[in-house]
């Protein structure tokens, strides 16, 4: 058995036991307990979104994903299976939110667009981002980080993380360092195509990873293999959360190493920024930058994703390319149209698909009451995919983004939102579309691998780690 068959034994092993315990906790639960106010799922129903919805996003890993699982779920489009179960409970208790028979915790599911929004734009309290679960995983990697973090530590530790990547920001102060930095790596990836014969995932990641060590910590760190090496080996222990030990001489090597490049605070990095901001021994930065390299690893899988959207879409490569000859050199720092493709990317496919809320008090809804320390689950590729509601839901639509979006419109959360909303958004955002723009000027890219990406239907699930494209004679 390979690596990667056995880890999805274990995985589907684990969902296994835990599924066959609380089935009969659950059965046991739907004799006993009164209904609840709120709507509750029935105990197939239930079972049914375990299986549709839970499974998959557990085994294709929250914290990092697992490459065969994730190949898996786009051979059988799990995440079109998934929007389709949510839609069914929609359509049969209304708009909930819907509490599940769960016998360990409280546990609901939104189902309505202004529940999404008010329980983003009413976090941290009562719906605190430290849910039980995310603390048991992120607690692996970063076990005082802003995330996870709740009160007046919370407060302090979001002011820095919003001051260091400027969160309100579209175009960060250091644009001029970081952009010449993003051409440099795009030439390292093409170069590496080239040589391949082709553009496909490692040759594309090794430049990104690259890109993400130099801007947070300076050129010194460009061929640091063992952090990468690291954070991978914590970041997989946190796929099981409270499931696996916690590695703690790797922690300390990985915090170490981070405090090694902070005190360097190399200029033209983000460890300078950090150098220059003011904060108390109780921010921790080290503890806040592992957030910022587990939020580029998305953004890489979205940037490689929207490379697979220009080379499927003639029409809007065409525009992009225009918008990039247009904004030549350091004016490449906010190409509007290139941001939308990014997000357009993350709508599509979420890297966040679950966004986890738990409650620190009794809140009332239009139903009832839900109970305090209730977990509350927004699975994105719902509200992102529900063809039921969205026209463009399975099309490339920019246009989207292209227009700042209010509380009125449909709930499309790439970041999430609210006050708990990624504050490298920006950021992410800037360095995405340059990436892009570097890798699609003046040459064309072809998809080879064999996905259907059919322009007006496009796939639920994507494999980023399956995509390959050629490139072009002048490429």
């Amino acid at each position: 058995m390979t690596k990667r068959n056995e880890n999805l034994a274990l995985a589907a092993g684990a969902l296994g036991l835990l599924g066959g315990y609380a089935l009969g906790r659950m059965a046991a639960a739907s004799r006993t307990q009164a209904p609840d106010t709120l709507p509750q799922a029935s105990l197939l129903d239930t079972v049914a979104l375990a299986v549709d919805v839970l499974a998959p996003t557990f085994t294709k890993g929250v914290i990092i994903r697992r490459p065969g699982a994730v190949a898996l779920a786009e051979q059988w489009q799990l995440d079109t299976r998934a929007v389709q179960r949510l839609q069914k409970l929609r359509n049969k208790y209304g708009q909930g939110p819907l509490m599940l028979p769960l016998p360990i915790r409280k546990q609901a599911v939104v189902l309505s667009p202004e529940h999404v929004y008010r329980v983003l734009n009413e976090s941290p309290d009562p719906f605190s981002p430290a849910s039980s679960e995310k603390r048991a995983a992120l607690s692996h990697f970063e076990p005082e980080g802003v995330l996870i973090s709740q009160g007046a530590l919370r407060t302090e530790r979001r002011e820095f993380n919003d001051a260091v990547l400027e969160s309100n920001q579209a175009v960060h102060h250091m644009a001029e360092r970081f952009l010449p930095v993003v051409d440099e790596e795009a030439a390292r990836i093409l170069a590496a195509a080239r040589a391949k014969g082709e553009l496909d995932w490692d040759a594309f990641a090794q430049g990104w990873y690259r890109l993400a060590r130099r801007v947070v910590f300076g050129d010194g760190a460009s061929d640091d293999q063992e952090l990468n090496d690291i954070t991978v080996a914590l970041r997989k222990a946190a796929n099981w959360a409270f499931l696996h030990p916690k590695k703690k001489a790797t922690q300390a090597r990985f915090f170490a190493r981070i405090q090694h490049y902070l005190e360097r605070a190399e200029p033209g990095s983000l460890a300078a920024v950090i150098a220059r901001t003011p904060y108390s021994a109780d921010t921790k930065p080290e503890q806040q930058v592992p957030q910022w390299l587990f939020a580029f690893d998305a953004a890489g899988m979205a940037t490689f994703r929207a490379l697979a959207l220009l080379a499927t879409h003639p029409e809007q490569a065409q525009e992009a390319r225009a918008e990039i000859r247009a904004k030549p050199g350091i004016e490449r720092k906010f190409l509007p149209l290139l941001r939308a493709t990014l997000l357009e990317a993350v709508r599509l496919w979420p890297t966040t698909p679950a966004i986890l809320r738990q409650t620190t008090r009794d809140t009332e809804w239009e139903g009832g009451t839900m109970p305090a320390r209730t977990g509350v689950l927004v699975f994105a590729p719902f509200f992102h995919r529900d063809d039921q509601r969205l026209a463009y839901a399975h099309r490339f639509t920019p246009a989207l983004w292209l227009h700042a979006r209010s509380d009125q419109e449909w709930p499309l959360v790439p970041f999430s939102a609210g006050p708990a909303v990624c504050p490298a958004r920006h950021l992410v955002q800037m360095l995405s579309s340059a990436l892009l723009a570097a890798l699609i000027d003046g040459r064309e890219l072809a998809l080879v691998s064999g996905q259907k990406m059919v322009p007006g239907r496009l796939p639920g699930t994507l494999n980023n780690y399956g995509l390959r494209f050629a490139l072009d004679a002048q490429g």
